[in-house]
C-alpha cells in the first residue's frame, strides 16, 4: 500500500528544504568569498605552489542554507526535535565562529561543545533505546550523558579530517548517505527530512570547496556540520550506523589524540604529521615526535599530490558506508525477527 503521508512530505517539505539549502549556499557563498576577501580574513594554502590566498571561514553560508531550511521545517511542522536541531547547530557555529576569530586552547572546543547536547536534552530530542547492530538497549538514564559525549566527538572528529581542499565536504556528502537510509528506517519523517539541508548544504558548498579550494569552512563551518550529524543521528535513532559511515574521521582522531597524548588545537602542533616535497607532494613526515594521523598513514606508501590523498580519504569513506549499510541490513534483519 502506499504511503500517501510519506510522498506528501517528502515530495512537499523535503524538496523545499534541501532546495533552500542547496540554493542558500550556492548563492551565498560567492558574495561572502567577496567579503572576507575585502576584509583580508584570508590564510595561504601552503601545498600549492603559489601558496594562494583562500578567504576563510564559510561557516556564514552554511549556516544561513541549513539555517533557513529547518526555520521553514519548523514552521510547517512545529516538531520540537527540528527546534532542537536548529538550536544545536546555532551553538556549535557560534564556538566554532569563535575559534576562527581566535585561536583557542585545545580543551575549548571539546568542553563548549557539551552546550551542544543540551537542547537535544531539554527539548527530548531522543528516544531511551539505542539502536545496536544485533539489537536495541534501553538506556533512559545512560543515554542522557551519552548525548553530551556522542555531540563533542562528532563534532571534532569531522573538524579534525578538514586537512585538504575538498576533504571534508566531500567526505560528509559520503557519510550523510547511509545515515539518511538509516534515519528513513529507523526514525520518521520529520528527522528525514531535518537532515538534508546538511547533506544538500554540504552539496553546494562543496562546489567551492573542492580542489582548488575557492573557500576553507573554518571552525564554524566543520563544527556546524558535526553538530547537525550528530543531532540527526541521535534524533532518527541511527547513532551506532553514523559512528560506523565517519570511521576515517574517528580513527584520524583517535590516532592524533594517541600520539600527541593530550587535547590540543591542531594549529598549536609544533611537528607536523606531514612535510612538502620540492614537487609539492606531501609525503610523510620522519620526525618521531610528529603526530600520528590517517593522512601520515595513507603516505606511508609514499608521497601524494593533494588530489590523490583526497581520492584516497573519500574511498575510505565510501568503504565506512558500506558497511553501513551492511550494518543497517543487519539491524534491519534482527530487529524484524523481534
Amino acid at each position: 500500500m502506499i504511503n500517501f503521508d510519506f510522498l506528501t512530505d517528502i515530495l512537499l517539505y523535503g524538496t523545499t528544504v534541501s532546495v533552500v539549502s542547496f540554493l542558500c549556499v550556492l548563492i551565498l557563498t560567492p558574495r561572502l568569498i567577496k567579503l572576507l576577501t575585502a576584509k583580508g580574513e584570508v590564510v595561504q594554502d601552503f601545498h600549492k605552489p603559489e601558496r594562494p590566498s583562500v578567504p576563510r571561514p564559510a561557516g556564514p553560508a552554511i549556516a544561513a542554507g541549513i539555517g533557513a531550511a529547518e526555520a521553514i521545517l519548523y514552521i510547517f511542522t512545529w516538531d520540537v526535535r527540528v527546534l532542537a536541531i536548529i538550536l544545536t547547530s546555532i551553538i556549535a557555529f557560534v564556538i566554532g565562529y569563535i575559534d576562527d576569530k581566535r585561536v583557542m586552547p585545545g580543551w575549548f572546543k571539546p568542553v563548549a561543545l557539551i552546550a551542544a547536547g543540551l537542547p537535544l536534552i531539554g527539548l527530548g530530542a531522543h528516544d531511551s533505546y539505542l539502536n545496536l547492530i544485533f539489537g536495541t538497549a534501553f538506556i533512559p538514564l545512560l543515554y542522557i550523558p551519552l548525548i553530551l559525549i556522542i555531540l563533542p566527538i562528532v563534532g571534532n572528529t569531522i573538524n579534525s579530517i578538514d586537512v585538504l581542499n575538498g576533504a571534508v565536504s566531500g567526505f560528509v556528502i559520503i557519510a550523510s548517505i547511509p545515515l539518511l537510509a538509516s534515519i528513513a528506517i529507523f526514525g520518521d519523517n520529520t528527522v528525514l527530512i531535518a537532515a538534508l539541508p546538511m547533506f544538500f548544504a554540504t552539496l553546494a558548498f562543496y562546489r567551492y570547496h573542492r580542489y582548488p579550494s575557492k573557500i576553507f569552512p573554518g571552525d564554524s563551518g566543520t563544527l556546524l556540520l558535526g553538530a547537525v550529524y550528530g543531532s540527526v543521528a541521535i534524533a532518527g535513532n541511527s547513532e551506532i550506523i553514523g559512528v560506523i559511515a565517519l570511521l576515517p574521521a574517528v580513527m584520524n582522531s583517535f590516532l592524533f589524540l594517541s600520539s600527541v597524548k593530550r587535547i590540543v588545537e591542531h594549529r598549536q602542533v609544533t611537528s607536523r604529521p606531514t612535510k612538502l616535497t620540492q614537487d609539492f607532494k606531501l609525503a610523510a613526515s620522519p620526525e618521531q615526535s610528529a603526530p600520528v594521523t590517517l593522512l601520515r598513514l595513507i603516505l606511508t606508501a609514499g608521497p601524494l599530490s593533494e588530489r590523490k590523498i583526497v581520492l584516497q580519504i573519500f574511498m575510505l569513506a565510501s568503504f565506512s558506508a558500506v558497511l553501513s549499510f551492511a550494518s543497517i541490513l543487519i539491524q534491519y534483519y534482527f530487529q524484524a525477527l523481534q
